[in-house]
């Protein structure tokens, strides 16, 4: 594999993708970049469109907020250090509203960055210099598990008969359904979505209400205590939500 070169010498006759901001009427799958430096944004289009992609730029906060809102791009590459507005606030912005797909894409190597931006909601941390396949191979990734998250509408968990319809919202077990609202439903989701595994308190809160701490975590406690008193009358003398030490909670879905 080469490493990635700085050169406007590369034509794009041959490329099947396209530059929605040059064209934007395109239907195929949306690259929003975001990044100040021009060639860098030159030469990510290069290889978005050689792999097909629709892609446009922003090069700075707002217009990368802007775009988002009005393209509705599939995924976007952040880069951390913009101007004005950085790209830690354009992901807590964005996490605060959506579930887009986004990977940084930053010389920003440090492991400490990139456990923080794994913690605040990236999809995925590619370090420059980076390579062109694994580019596209990431993107490739990430959009595949996004498709596949919005493909299932049902969880089903057979050890306690339980059926969650993520479209409908309705919760149901042995022919009897309970009603939840829209925070307890999300809260079971994520819980259920991740079952048996253990949820941590900061992907629960960060999920649920946008960010974490001590009035995330205490709402999301009494959410957990409005769960375990509905779902007696679902499924009596069960206890499925656990809290599991300073870890998080899980599903007990046997």
């Amino acid at each position: 594999m080469e490493l990635i070169e700085k050169t406007r010498t590369a034509t794009i006759s041959y490329m099947s993708g396209v530059d929605l901001d040059e064209d934007p009427g395109m239907d195929r799958k949306r690259i929003l970049i975001v990044e100040d430096d021009d060639d860098t944004i030159f030469l990510l289009k290069q290889i978005m469109m050689r792999a097909g992609f629709g892609v446009m730029s922003a090069r700075s906060g707002q217009e990368a907020l802007k775009k988002v809102a009005e393209l509705k791009p599939d995924l976007v590459l952040l880069d951390l250090m913009i101007p004005e507005m950085d790209g830690w606030s354009i992901l807590s912005y964005l996490r605060k509203v959506s579930n887009l797909p986004i990977i940084i894409i930053s010389a920003l190597a440090n492991k400490e960055y990139v456990v923080r931006a794994l913690k605040d909601g990236v999809d995925d941390y590619i370090t420059k210099p980076f390579y062109n396949e694994e580019v596209v191979a990431r993107i490739t990734a990430v959009l595949r598990r996004a498709s596949q998250e919005e493909q299932v509408s049902r969880l089903v968990l057979p050890g306690l008969g339980l059926t969650i319809d993520l479209t409908s919202q309705e919760v149901s077990s042995g022919g009897k359904t309970i009603q939840l609202t829209g925070k307890e439903f999300a809260v079971l989701s994520v819980l259920a979505k991740q079952a048996p595994a253990i949820v941590s308190y900061p992907v629960i809160a960060r999920s649920i209400w946008g960010q974490d701490g001590p009035e995330a975590r205490k709402r999301t406690k009494y959410l957990i205590y409005l769960l375990r008193r509905k779902f007696q009358t679902l499924l009596p003398g069960q206890e499925i939500f656990i809290n599991v030490g300073r870890l998080g909670y899980k599903l007990q879905t046997q």
